[in-house]
């Protein structure tokens, strides 16, 4: 007989959630399980839940954002595995940290890419920061993806399993064949170590955080920064936000506005007011 973490898991299977997804829901249903294990799951209630979610917060300093996944993932287990009518678990959301993302000047960019001597990190990062891919999209990019003759890049199932197209520039097909000369992939544009078929999104995250240590950039980097810089960049440059939440894959253009609060192209116009009465004092 089935386990409630089994069926749990099954369904999370058969309905296509992404592997990422799937770790995450995992590991916060277990919790829940856990945290329970004394009483039968079906028959809580909402206050039982809210008090879960409260000993997360204050005993274990969670974040709203982490909050969120927990109530996904109990939201899941109620409504997609039990098929509960969704007025029983419903729960007010945390409000969500307002963070700014981290930046980097066009010239901390190319310190991180100089940083790199292997080709295919230096492929990889430059590809991430050159169109503006997520993580889970390059390590699924494969060779066919990339169309030279229109220049552009064919993102499959990226998040919220749609497809869309995004940047390719002169220089980045040329650094792509110059890697695919050396490499000789299969299938897969970034194949991983020992021929497994695809690159980890762990070794990814590993090689961006040397090469900024490399580059003594001393800013909280990792791969999706180069995603924040592709944006925000495109932005000072004076592309479209609505062209930018294109390139992006972003549902709705209040997702792409936040770069607009991270550009400095606009403040780099405004005269400060100690400029002006810096003439009238001692220096």
């Amino acid at each position: 007989m089935e386990t409630t973490k089994e069926s749990y898991l099954k369904e999370l299977v058969r309905r296509k959630y992404s592997p990422n997804t799937i770790k995450v829901y995992e590991g916060c249903f277990k919790v829940f399980c856990d945290y329970f294990s004394n009483k039968n799951l079906p028959d809580l209630r909402e206050n039982d839940i809210k008090d879960f979610l409260l000993f997360l917060v204050e005993n274990l300093g969670i974040s709203s954002s982490s909050e969120n996944q927990y109530i996904n993932s109990v939201k899941f287990y109620y409504e997609g595995v039990l098929n509960y009518p969704r007025k029983t678990y419903f729960l007010n959301r945390p409000r969500p940290e307002k963070k700014l993302p981290e930046i980097l000047s066009t010239e901390e960019v190319a310190k991180l890419l100089n940083a790199f001597t292997n080709l295919k990190h230096y492929t990889i990062a430059s590809i991430l920061y050159g169109s503006g891919l997520r993580i889970s999209e390059l390590i699924n990019l494969k060779i066919a993806d990339i169309d030279s003759q229109r220049m552009i890049i064919n993102v499959r199932q990226g998040k919220g399993k749609k497809d869309r197209q995004t940047l390719l520039s002169h220089p980045l097909l040329e650094l792509l064949r110059k890697y695919y000369k050396q490499y000789h992939p299969k299938d897969y544009l970034f194949n991983g170590q020992q021929k497994a078929p695809k690159y980890s999104s762990r070794s990814i995250q590993q090689i961006i955080r040397n090469a900024a240590c490399k580059a003594r950039i001393n800013k909280d980097v990792h791969p999706h920064t180069l995603r924040h810089c592709f944006a925000t960049h495109l932005l000072e440059s004076g592309v479209d936000i609505r062209y930018i939440q294109q390139l992006l894959g972003h549902a709705h253009l209040k997702t792409t506005e936040i770069y607009t609060h991270v550009t400095t192209s606009h403040l780099n116009k405004i005269v400060s007011p100690f400029d002006k009465l810096r003439k009238n004092i001692a220096a």
